[in-house]
């Protein structure tokens, strides 16, 4: 998977993916993949945190205004607070990047730290 740009994988990808390994079309592929991201951002907006097993967490946080510098001027100006997504990867995910070895207890325990 992947589209050979750079190694990023873009969802035009996961929509090729779904409809090579499924019995599906085209259209019904792509309306899974955006059905799927909206449920995914109703789910920040909403509860602020989303959990996928196996995977990681997304979790809303908020930034408080803070200073800053403008890059190209060195103007002094203050950055306002807002709101950001953090991603924390599942132990299941950690051991697989590093080509460790996952156990049932891995299982059980993933969003445990």
């Amino acid at each position: 998977m992947g589209n050979g740009k750079g190694g990023c994988l873009t969802k035009a990808d996961l929509v090729d993916s779904i409809y090579e390994n499924m019995p599906i079309d085209k259209q019904k592929a792509t309306q899974i993949v955006e059905d799927w991201i909206e449920l995914m951002k109703e789910g920040l907006i909403g509860d602020s945190k989303l959990m996928i097993s196996g995977f990681g967490v997304f979790e809303v946080k908020e930034k408080h205004a803070r200073p800053g510098r403008n890059p190209s001027t060195g103007e002094k100006i203050t950055l306002a607070a807002r709101k950001v997504v953090k991603f924390k990867s599942s132990q299941i995910l950690r051991k697989e990047l590093n080509g460790e070895e996952i156990s049932d207890e891995d299982r059980e325990n993933e969003f445990d730290e």
